[in-house]
C-alpha cells in the first residue's frame, strides 16, 4: 500500500513539473503576429535591430474635401492623418522589444458595425531614441485597405525595420475601422496620402529620425485599396472612365482628373525617389482603373501578391491582369492558389472568435484555405527579398529566380516540402 501511495504521490509530482516546465516555455515563447513557424522561409526571420515605434500626426492643408463637394463645387479643408513608424533603436543590451498596440474591429460603430477594441503585442520598444552613427535606412511606406488601419500588417512593418528600414504605416482617414466614410474619398486620397507621407518623411527638421531616413531610396507597400494607391503613384495612372465614374459618383467633381494618365501633369508627378512597389491584392482593374496606356506608365520594379480566388480585387481580369498589362516594369507576381483576397494582414484577433460576433470580424483577417501565419512568413520572405535587391543593392536572385510552380520542386529558402502551394511569375518590362 506504502509503495502504491509512493508511486502515486510520484506520478503527481511529475505531473506538476511537466506542467509547470509547459507553462514556462508557453510564456518565454509566446508566439506574437511576424513570429516564425517551424516551416517559415529563411528571409522571414527578424533582423539584427531592435526597433523603436512612434505615432506621429500629420496635417495635409488646402486639400479638395471630396465629401462636402456639390455641384462640382470642391471646398478645400486640412486633412488630417496619423502614421506609424517603425525604426531601428538605440537599445541598451538586454533591453525587452515589447509594446501593446490598441486596435478596434468593426466599422464606424454606427449604423454599420459596432466598434470591439482589443489589444495586440508586438516586438518594438515604443518611443525608443532612433540608431545613430550607423547611416541613414530605406524609407518604406505602407497603405491599408478600405477599411483597415496602420496596424493591419505589423507583422511585415516591424520585420523590415529589424532589417534596417525605417516603415511608416498611415491610417487614411476616411477608410480606417473608426471613421470609414463615403469611398470616393478613398478613391481621391489614397494616391495623395502616400506622396505627402513621403514629402513628410523627406522634410522632417528637428527631429531625430531625420538623420536615419533615406527618402531618396524609398519603397512603397499597399494592400487593397492600398495596391490602387501604390500603383498610381508608381506611374499607372487612372483611365478616362474611371475619372468619368468618378464624376457621375460626385455630382460633378473632377478632383481625380489630376490623377488620370491622361493628364500631362500627372506624368510629369512621378517620382523618382520611389525605387520599389509592392502591391498586395491591389483594386480597381476589373472596374475599369486603369486600361492599357495607363499601366504602361508604370515603369518601377513591381511585387504584386494575390491570391488566385480574390473574389475582391478578381485575379484573372484583376491582379494577373495589372500584372501582364505592366509591359514596362520589371515584374513578379506570387499566386497563392485558392486564397482569396486576405493576403496581406496580420491573423485572425482572438477576440474575433468570441460568439456572436459578425463572421465578418473574422473576415477581415482571415484566409479560407491558408494559415495566415503561414501567409505572414511568405510575404516577410520574399518582401524582403525584393525590396531588399531594389532598395539596398543585395543579391536575393536565389530567392527570386525559382521555377514557377512551388508544387514542381522545393523553393530555395523553404524547408523540405513547405513551398507547396504557390506560384511565382516574373517579367522583364520592355520599357
Amino acid at each position: 500500500m506504502n509503495c502504491r501511495k509512493g508511486y502515486l504521490f510520484q506520478t503527481l509530482f511529475i505531473l506538476l513539473l511537466v506542467l509547470s516546465a509547459g507553462t514556462t516555455l508557453s510564456a518565454q515563447h509566446e508566439f506574437l503576429y511576424g513570429d516564425q513557424l517551424p516551416d517559415a522561409p529563411e528571409l522571414s526571420a527578424r533582423g539584427e535591430h531592435t526597433i523603436g515605434v512612434r505615432t506621429m500626426n500629420l496635417v495635409h492643408k488646402d486639400q479638395v474635401d471630396i465629401l462636402n463637394s456639390k455641384e462640382g463645387k470642391d471646398p478645400l479643408y486640412d486633412r488630417p492623418l496619423t502614421v506609424e513608424i517603425w525604426y531601428p533603436a538605440e537599445v541598451a543590451a538586454g533591453t525587452e522589444a515589447s509594446v501593446t498596440y490598441e486596435e478596434v474591429m468593426g466599422t464606424r460603430g454606427d449604423s454599420l458595425r459596432p466598434l470591439v477594441p482589443f489589444t495586440f503585442k508586438g516586438r518594438a520598444i515604443r518611443d525608443a531614441k532612433p540608431k545613430s552613427a550607423v547611416g541613414k535606412f530605406p524609407l518604406v511606406i505602407v497603405s491599408h485597405g478600405y477599411v483597415g488601419s496602420r496596424y493591419l500588417m505589423t507583422y511585415l512593418t516591424e520585420n523590415l525595420a529589424s532589417k534596417g528600414y525605417v516603415v511608416v504605416s498611415i491610417d487614411h482617414t476616411d477608410s480606417t475601422f473608426k471613421d470609414a466614410n463615403a469611398f470616393h474619398s478613398t478613391l481621391l486620397n489614397r494616391a495623395k496620402d502616400i506622396k505627402f507621407v513621403l514629402n513628410e518623411m523627406a522634410g522632417l527638421n528637428g527631429d531625430a529620425l531625420t538623420e536615419i531616413i533615406d527618402a531618396d531610396n524609398t519603397g512603397i507597400v499597399g494592400y487593397s485599396m492600398g495596391g490602387y494607391g501604390v500603383l498610381n503613384v508608381g506611374g499607372a495612372g487612372y483611365s478616362d472612365g474611371a475619372a468619368g465614374f468618378f464624376v457621375q459618383m460626385t455630382g460633378g467633381s473632377t478632383a481625380i482628373n489630376s490623377l488620370a494618365a491622361s493628364n500631362a501633369e500627372y506624368q510629369k508627378s512621378i517620382d523618382p525617389r520611389i525605387k520599389a512597389i509592392v502591391a498586395f491584392a491591389p483594386w480597381g482593374m476589373a472596374r475599369g482603373v486603369w486600361d492599357a496606356e495607363g499601366l504602361k506608365g508604370l515603369k518601377k520594379p513591381t511585387l504584386f501578391i494575390a491570391g488566385s480566388q480574390d473574389d475582391i480585387s478578381g485575379y484573372e481580369k484583376g491582379i494577373k491582369a495589372i500584372y501582364e498589362g505592366a509591359i514596362n516594369a520589371d515584374r513578379y507576381l506570387l499566386t497563392y492558389i485558392d486564397a482569396r483576397h486576405n493576403v496581406a494582414p496580420n491573423p485572425p484577433p482572438a477576440e474575433s472568435l468570441a460568439p456572436g460576433l459578425p463572421i465578418d470580424e473574422y473576415y477581415r483577417y482571415a484566409d479560407a484555405t491558408w494559415d495566415q501565419r503561414k501567409i505572414n512568413n511568405v510575404n516577410q520572405h520574399f518582401v524582403t527579398a525584393f525590396l531588399g535587391t531594389h532598395l539596398k543593392n543585395q543579391d536575393h536572385s536565389t530567392f527570386l529566380d525559382v521555377p514557377a510552380n512551388s508544387n514542381e520542386k522545393d523553393w530555395p529558402g523553404f524547408k523540405p516540402r513547405s513551398s507547396t502551394g504557390m506560384e511565382l511569375l516574373k517579367a522583364d518590362g520592355l520599357k
